[in-house]
Parts: C-alpha cells; sequence; structure tokens
C-alpha cells in the first residue's frame, strides 16, 4: 500500500463502508469446534498521503457483539469478557505498513478493553473500483490473531477433561469496502 506497489490507490481519505465490510472473529469451543461472531457497528477510515502512505483507524462499537445466541452475547458484554459498561469500544490505529511479498502487513496499536497492544494485521488488497456511482471503493482483507488474555479478556472455564471452554487465540477477520470520499 505505498505509492510505488499500490497507484490505484488515490491521496485522500476512504471512509470505511459498515454495509459492504464485516468485522468478525472465532474462537475454539470445548477444544473440539469454534463459535463465530460479528461486531455489527464500527467505523473507520484510511488516509492515504500525498506520497501514497496510508494510515489507517478504526473504532469497533464491543457492545454490537452477535454470535447468534443472544445468551451468550449478553455474557460476552459481561465484565468476565468485554465489560462493555467500562469499556464500550475497542479501537485501532496503524503505525506502518509494509509489503510482504503480494500481500502487506499493517501494524498498529490496537486497544481492547482499555490495553493496547501492538498488533500485526496480514492485509491483501483487492484494488480500485470505479463504484456504482457514489465514487471509487476500495476493497481490503485482513487477519490477525490474537491472545485474548493479553487484553484482560482472562476468564478461565476450564474442562475436566482438559482444555478449556473458551481457548486463548483468537482470530479477527475484516472484510473492508472504503469509499472514496470528495
Amino acid at each position: 500500500m505505498t505509492a510505488a506497489v499500490a497507484t490505484d490507490l488515490t491521496a485522500g481519505t476512504w471512509a470505511i463502508d459498515p454495509v459492504h465490510s464485516s468485522v468478525s472473529f472465532s474462537v475454539r469451543h470445548l477444544v473440539v469446534s469454534k463459535v463465530r461472531g460479528t461486531f455489527q457497528n464500527f467505523s473507520g477510515a484510511i488516509v492515504v498521503a500525498e506520497d501514497g502512505t496510508p494510515s489507517v483507524t478504526a473504532e469497533i462499537a464491543v457492545d454490537s457483539v452477535f454470535t447468534g445466541n443472544e445468551q451468550r452475547d449478553e455474557h460476552l458484554k459481561a465484565a468476565d469478557f468485554f465489560d462493555v459498561a467500562n469499556h464500550p469500544t475497542a479501537t485501532f490505529a496503524s503505525t506502518g505498513v509494509r509489503a510482504d511479498g503480494d500481500a502487506y502487513v499493517l501494524t498498529g496499536d490496537f486497544t481492547l478493553k482499555g490495553v493496547t497492544k501492538s498488533i500485526d494485521l496480514t492485509l491483501d488488497y483487492n484494488g480500485v473500483n470505479p463504484g456504482m456511482g457514489h465514487g471509487a471503493v476500495a476493497g481490503f482483507e485482513a487477519s490477525v490473531v490474537i491472545n485474548r488474555k493479553d487484553f484482560g479478556v482472562d476468564i478461565d472455564m476450564p474442562l475436566e477433561t482438559g482444555g478449556a471452554v473458551v481457548g486463548d487465540k483468537v482470530t479477527i477477520t475484516l472484510e473492508i469496502e472504503a469509499l472514496r470520499q470528495a
């Protein structure tokens, strides 16, 4: 995502289109399967400088978590997990980007439950399309695996047979469509 590589991502602000984007996660459940969920409310922008250097900011309303199970969603909002009463948002602010073969690594500060850590997202840039009458759109896919305990989501729910109800590793996946702002 530098000027030398992604020349069709023009300078300016590209706003994340939440209607055509998603923020999802998966985590091991009962050792043998995964629970998947999404965050329904999020926003963000990619600002591309004249030299092609991008910066990314994003905010997720953590209370918008949706796993398809209301009881589980309410538990995730509680102090055991996200503690949305005290930490209603998760944020990301990029600190750098570098090419990695055909993909990129987007580094930034991720804050969840009041804890900020640097993370590296694997990023695929899908290019730019002229859009459908509302301006150019750019597409991105990104993912990262974090340890939930590093961010204070440290509930332990061990199983009698070994392992835990909820795994420590959480995969976060972003499917982003961003609209070029006038």
